[in-house]
Order: C-alpha cells, then sequence, then structure tokens
C-alpha cells in the first residue's frame, strides 16, 4: 500500500513538472515565433504584400483544403508539396535568373561554373539576410528580389485559380480547379507561402546561418542544411535511448514480477447480467465498424488519387469527392471510431465494475449516442459540402473544415463533442463512483480509469485553444497537444487500465499486482511522452530548446515499447491457463497484436524518424505515414477491437457469437496493414528520404519523384495489402451483422464456457 502511494506521488510530480516545462516551452513559441510583417517592400518602394495579407493567406489556405492539400513547415498530407520548401526553390532559381539576365544576358544554367559559384554565394547571402524591422514591421527586399517573389507569387495565383496551363500540374498535385475562387484569397495565399518560406530561409535576429525553422527544409541552394544542434541533440538521444533500456532491462530482471494467480475453474464474468445502460452501448460497438468501413473505403480512394490525381480508375470521382475531402474523412474517421470504442467501453465496464446501474443511467447513454452520430454526421456533411462550394473562411472555421490534418471539423462540431465528452465523463463517474468509494484491492486500478478518463474530457479543451487569427507556429503547438497528448497519451492509459482491469476480474492477474504496475507503466510512459510532444514541433518557428527537449524525451517514449513484446508472450500463455479463456481468445490476440505494433510501429518506425537528423531529411515524407498507418490501426485500432470485442462478448448471445469469422477478421487485418506498411508506405518513404537528403525537401516533395514510375509502382504495391485488409474489415463486418441478428447456424459449436460449465 506505502509503495503504491509512492509511485502515484510520484506520478503526480511528474505529470506537474513535465506540464509546467511544456507550458513553459509554448511561451517561447510565442514570444519567439517568426514575426508576421505588416508589409513587405522592395528598395524602390514597390508594395509587394500589405498588412493583414500573411493571416488571410493563412485562413484562404486552411480553407481550401490546407494540411490536406500539402503541407507547410513538414506537416499535412504528402502528395501536393510542401508549400514552404516549394516556395523557397521556387524563388532561388527564379532570383538566379533575374541575377543571369542582369548581369550576363543568359539564363543560369547557360553560365560558366565560376559565374554560377557568383550567383550562388549571392544567392545565400540574399536570401539568408534578415530584413525585418521589428519597429515598423517591414521586411525589405531588392528590386531583384521582388521580381522574383512577383513571378512565383503568380505561379500560386494561377495554381489555385483556373489557369489552364496549370491544369496537368494540378491532377500531380490531386487538386480542383478554381481552388480559391476569390482573387483577393489567392493573392494572400501568395503572401502566407512567401512568409513561410521566408522564416524558413532568414537568419533569426543576432544570428548566423540557423533560420526561425531551425534551417529546414533541407535546401542546399541557400545552404538550409541542419544546424550543429540537431546532429548533437540525435546523437544525445540515441545514448539516452540505448541507456533507459539498459536500466529498464536490468530493472525488471532485478524485480522479477510475481507470477499469475491461479485462474478459476469457470469464467468468472459468465453470469454477469447486463444492465439497460450496458446493453445501450452495443450500437456504439455496430456504429464503430460502420466507421471502420467508411474509412477504409476513403483510404483506398485518397491512396489511388496519389496516382490519378482527380479520378477513379477512369470515373471523375474528384468532381464530387476531391483528394483533400476523402483524406480529410479517412483521418478523422480514424480518430472517431477508435475514441467510440474506447468510451462505449468505458460506459459498458462502469456499471459492470461498481454493481450500480445509477438512475436514468440507459438514457443518458442513448442521448450521448445520438448527439455522437449527430456530431459525425453534421462535421462531414459540411465540411464536405463547405469544401465542394468554397463558402469561404468563415464558414469553414466554425461549421465546416478547418483545414487541420486529424483535427478538421469546425469549431461549432467541436464545441459540441466537448459538451459530449463532459456527459460521457459525468455518465461514468456517476456508475463508478460507489467502486472508488468502495475498499478493495482494484481501487486503484478503477481510480486510474477515471482519472485517464477525466483527462481525456478535459484535455480535448485544447482543441479550442487556436482561433481564425492565431499565429501557425501556436496552431501547430496546440493542435499537437490534441493529437498527441489527447490520442496517444491518455487514451493509451485509459485502455491499458480497463485491459488490466478486465485481466484482474478474469482471475488472470493478480489486482495488486496490476494496481502497482499500471501506475508504474503511467509513470514511464508520461515521463518521455508528456515532453516527447516536442518531437513534432522541431522546425514549425520553435526556438531551438524545443530541438533538445524533444530529441531527448521522445527517445524516452520508445524505452516502454521494447518491452511490449514481453508484455505480449505473457498475454498469449494467459490464453492456454484455463480452457474458458479461449472465450475471449480475439480479444486477447488484439492486445497481443497491440504489443507487436507498438514494437514495430510505434517504436521501430517511431524512432526511425523521431531523432531531429531523422526528422530534418523525413518530415512530411512517406515514412511518416508509414509509422503512421502503423501506430495509429496496430496500437490504437487494434486496441478499440480489443475492447469492443470483450464488450460485445459480455452482452451477446452465446450461441450467435462467431470465433469462425473473427479469426479471418484478425488475422487479414493484421496482415494487410504489414503488407501495407512494409510493402509500400515504408520503400516509398526510403526512396524519397534519399531525395530529401541529395537534392533538398522540395525535390522530394515535386512530381519528378511523387509520379515517377518507381513511387506510382510502390503506390500500386499498395493494393494488395489494401485488398487483404479491406477483406478483414468485411469480415468483421459479417460478424457483427451476425450478432445484431443473435442468431445461429444449425450445428454451431457450443461456447467453451458454457460447455465447461455444464
Amino acid at each position: 500500500m506505502h509503495a503504491s502511494k509512492r509511485l502515484w506521488t510520484w506520478l503526480a510530480v511528474i505529470c506537474v513538472l513535465s506540464f509546467a516545462v511544456l507550458g513553459w516551452v509554448g511561451t517561447e513559441i510565442y514570444v519567439k515565433a517568426p514575426p508576421i510583417p505588416k508589409q513587405v517592400v522592395s528598395t524602390k518602394g514597390l508594395l509587394l504584400f500589405s498588412e493583414g495579407q500573411v493571416d488571410r493567406g493563412q485562413q484562404a489556405w486552411l480553407s481550401a483544403g490546407g494540411q490536406q492539400l500539402g503541407s507547410v513547415w513538414g506537416h499535412g498530407s504528402y502528395v501536393a508539396p510542401d508549400w514552404s520548401a516549394d516556395w523557397l526553390h521556387r524563388e532561388a532559381v527564379a532570383l538566379r535568373d533575374v541575377w543571369a539576365q542582369r548581369d550576363f544576358g543568359k539564363s543560369f544554367e547557360q553560365l560558366s561554373a565560376p559565374q554560377q559559384a557568383q550567383l550562388t554565394g549571392l544567392l545565400k547571402e540574399e536570401m539568408r539576410r534578415n530584413t525585418y524591422d521589428a519597429q515598423t514591421g517591414t521586411i525589405t527586399v531588392s528590386p531583384e528580389r521582388a521580381a522574383a517573389i512577383e513571378q512565383v507569387a503568380q505561379h500560386y495565383i494561377g495554381l489555385f485559380g483556373d489557369e489552364s496551363s496549370l491544369n496537368k500540374l494540378r491532377e500531380q498535385y490531386a487538386m480542383t480547379s478554381g481552388s480559391l475562387p476569390d482573387a483577393a484569397d489567392r493573392q494572400a495565399l501568395a503572401a502566407f507561402f512567401f512568409w513561410s518560406s521566408w522564416s524558413a530561409a532568414t537568419d533569426r535576429p543576432g544570428e548566423e546561418n540557423l533560420s526561425y525553422t531551425s534551417n529546414w527544409p533541407h535546401e542546399p541552394l541557400i545552404g538550409n542544411t541542419p544546424t550543429a544542434g540537431t546532429g548533437i541533440w540525435s546523437v544525445a538521444s540515441v545514448i539516452l535511448l540505448i541507456a533507459a533500456i539498459a536500466a529498464m532491462v536490468l530493472f525488471h530482471s532485478t524485480h522479477g514480477e510475481e507470477s499469475d494467480p491461479t485462474p478459476p475453474k469457470a469464467d468468472p464474468l459468465f453470469d454477469l447480467k447486463a444492465t439497460p445502460s450496458m446493453k445501450a452501448t452495443k450500437k456504439y460497438f455496430f456504429v464503430v465498424i460502420g466507421l471502420i468501413l467508411a474509412q477504409v473505403a476513403m483510404g483506398v480512394i485518397t491512396a489511388h488519387y496519389s496516382v490519378e490525381g482527380t479520378s477513379f480508375f477512369g470515373l471523375p470521382l474528384g468532381d464530387i469527392l476531391p483528394f483533400k475531402i476523402s483524406r480529410t474523412i479517412h483521418t478523422q474517421f480514424a480518430v472517431l471510431w477508435i475514441a467510440t470504442a474506447w468510451l462505449a467501453t468505458g460506459l459498458y465496464i462502469s456499471p459492470a465494475l461498481s454493481g450500480h446501474e445509477p438512475k436514468f443511467q440507459k438514457l443518458g447513454v442513448d442521448v450521448l449516442f445520438w448527439a455522437l452520430i449527430f456530431i459525425v454526421v453534421g462535421s462531414t456533411v459540411t465540411g464536405w459540402l463547405g469544401s465542394l462550394q468554397h463558402a469561404g473562411t468563415e464558414f469553414s472555421f466554425w461549421i465546416g473544415n478547418q483545414g487541420l490534418e486529424f483535427t478538421s471539423m469546425g469549431r461549432v462540431w467541436q464545441i459540441l463533442l466537448f459538451v459530449g465528452l463532459m456527459i460521457w465523463l459525468f455518465l461514468m463517474g456517476r456508475a463508478l463512483m460507489p467502486a472508488l468509494k468502495r475498499p478493495s484491492e482494484s481501487r486503484g486500478l478503477v481510480a486510474m480509469v477515471f482519472l485517464s478518463a477525466t483527462c481525456i474530457g478535459l484535455f480535448y479543451t485544447t482543441s479550442l485553444t487556436w482561433g481564425s487569427h492565431t499565429h501557425y507556429s501556436m496552431i501547430e503547438y496546440w493542435r499537437w497537444w490534441l493529437v498527441h497528448l489527447w490520442v496517444e497519451g491518455f487514451f493509451e492509459v485509459f485502455a491499458t487500465a480497463v485491459i488490466a482491469l478486465l485481466f484482474s476480474r478474469l482471475g488472470l492477474i493478480r489486482a495488486s499486482t496490476a494496481n502497482t504496475a499500471i501506475v508504474l507503466e503511467t509513470i514511464v510512459f508520461l515521463f518521455g511522452g508528456i515532453l516527447g510532444t516536442l518531437h513534432h514541433l522541431y522546425f514549425t518557428g520553435t526556438p531551438t530548446s524545443v530541438i533538445a527537449l524533444g530529441a531527448m524525451f521522445s527517445a524516452l517514449e520508445v524505452v516502454p515499447l521494447t518491452m511490449m513484446g514481453v508484455e505480449g508472450y505473457r498475454n498469449y500463455q494467459r490464453l492456454k491457463a484455463a480452457p474458458w479463456v479461449q472465450t475471449y481468445k480475439w480479444a486477447i490476440l488484439c492486445f497481443i497484436a497491440v504489443g507487436f505494433w507498438n514494437t514495430i510501429g510505434a517504436g521501430l518506425l517511431g524512432f526511425s524518424i523521431n531523432p531531429p537528423i531523422s526528422l530534418y531529411y523525413m518530415q512530411g515524407l512517406n515514412l511518416t505515414a508509414s509509422h503512421g498507418h502503423a501506430a495509429l490501426f496496430g496500437v490504437y485500432g487494434m486496441l478499440g477491437i480489443g475492447l469492443m470485442l470483450f464488450c460485445l462478448r459480455g452482452m451477446s448471445e452465446r450461441a450467435a457469437w462467431a470465433d469462425n469469422l473473427l479469426k479471418p477478421a484478425f488475422w487479414l487485418l493484421n496482415i494487410g496493414l504489414a503488407m501495407m506498411v512494409f510493402m509500400s508506405l515504408t520503400p516509398a518513404g526510403i526512396y524519397q528520404a534519399w531525395a530529401s537528403i541529395s537534392r533538398g525537401m522540395w525535390y522530394a516533395r515535386s512530381p519528378e519523384v511523387v509520379h515517377s514510375p518507381l513511387m506510382e509502382t510502390l503506390v500500386w504495391l499498395r493494393v494488395p495489402g489494401d485488398i487483404v485488409f479491406a477483406a478483414g474489415t468485411v469480415f468483421l463486418m459479417l460478424f457483427a451483422l451476425r450478432l445484431l441478428k443473435g442468431t445461429s447456424k444449425a450445428g454451431q459449436s457450443i461456447p467453451v464456457t458454457q460447455a465447461f460449465r455444464a
């Protein structure tokens, strides 16, 4: 008991200190973020961009698709360019040519090597010199650079308009014509792209060869290469990782885990009678499966657009379902179905744990269900129609599609979702309260479930912290609070605590051991995980301290993942503990799969891109997508499916349970995911990384690479994995339909527990 109290104290201390540091970093980002100029002028007085245009351009880009249509500073989708890297390269090339014509009467490519070297030196000096005047809010450029800026601006104005000569390029970018119908928005968009590029190239005040984005993206033409700190902190993070893994192995070898208890002779949950509110959660899980099917369908369409652009096997699908919409739905539904599975699990287990069904609990569960349906359908439809009809920036921010990856729904829908989460927390809390008050061995586990649920509800408020005029660096700061801490942090703590509770109630692990283990695991996870959030922010206009902190703590995130294989093996052994455990076979196998994908997807693939030197070259490339798919579905998705099966097992007719459908569903989902990741996304990411290292980020994201024969072949190699994965979702759907009917085929085998009890 005293040891457990000490662990809870350490957990509180670590959380308070970690969030204090994370908050301090936020204030530093706010103070030191790239300044937004009031105007950009040439030394001859030519006004290029006026006050408010950068801000309006940011809003225009987000309303046109935002991070679903290319990326800025590396965050976003991968078919269209990273606009900051693309502008930077185009401006550098244009400026060289302006000088070449002025000084030699030739294009740059026609010059001799000494002449080219002379202009290249001038280019670096011109592009890196910081001419921002803080008193007047003015960026001043040379007349020649002004001409280059005007030339590049016209390219983007035409690209986001309907310039017919750019139709082929739009198709390669999976863009539709007229993405921004308003000419003033297109002019402002050019201002925003210029500013994002200027921030990436211009030295910070008082610094040399250090831009506001720590020299990201890689652009050899102007000397944008990794800083010394980027390399040093990467090496330090690897050393820390090795040392931390060694310490963890030593700890586990010297603190032998208590053996599992002798399991009961029969399933302790066999006679569990589902209360009305528990039964009411069943419809949540059917919606989960429906969202999985929709997400997979949108993923297939989105992947295909990277080959055909705006068509689907020749059909002009892009006219009604363009890439930016299909990808929005694909990423948004991934978060929504996983979250729905976990929320429903919380509502199901709360009365089961306490033995108490509060008054009107079923009504609350039903109301929350229809509220979630309204939010999912409403946010999807308004985002879709708003994008198709170019409804404007205000509509996009408040009701439509905000253009931000994984948190794209309009602000009104975010507020409603927050209200829904508060209702969920209230329903869970009132049902769990008797269990929290009653002294028992498992009270610590119940407390962890409720604490993590509280964090899930409250931390969604981070989605409400930015406004339509917030600085882009601060939007990214708060967005990753939501995506990393909410999805990757507290949801995982919640799921881990629920699994420990379920196993302890089944008598497969000791409650006292699980109590200590879950708090210790949470300490280890959050110690690296909270400040590990910063590895997403290395190059988003943040201070260099972010690289140091992010590198070290994101390395610590990997440490607990290295032991997931051991935990997976122990779960596999528990399958053999007693004949009745086979009743929960596929749920437990899902948890074993979580251990595998945590080690491979979150650990191996995650750490391959997390060190600053790796992410410098790989941010915004397909290795990020490889890690994302393996970690999001492999870890959080399989957790959600496993929890769903546990809950459905307790409120479904035993005769309707079809292991013969779950078996192919489980294996096809995991094999299909592995094929997708290792046959397509990872090789594509490695090829792009080579292109980024050898010639620059602009090149790795250019049509020359993205639509090269090799890359398009690798995209087509995703098809076999997609087919296998989709087949797994079909079997999952058939399993759900079987439960929905509540009938069984003649001759269906009787569950082991029922036969055993007989």
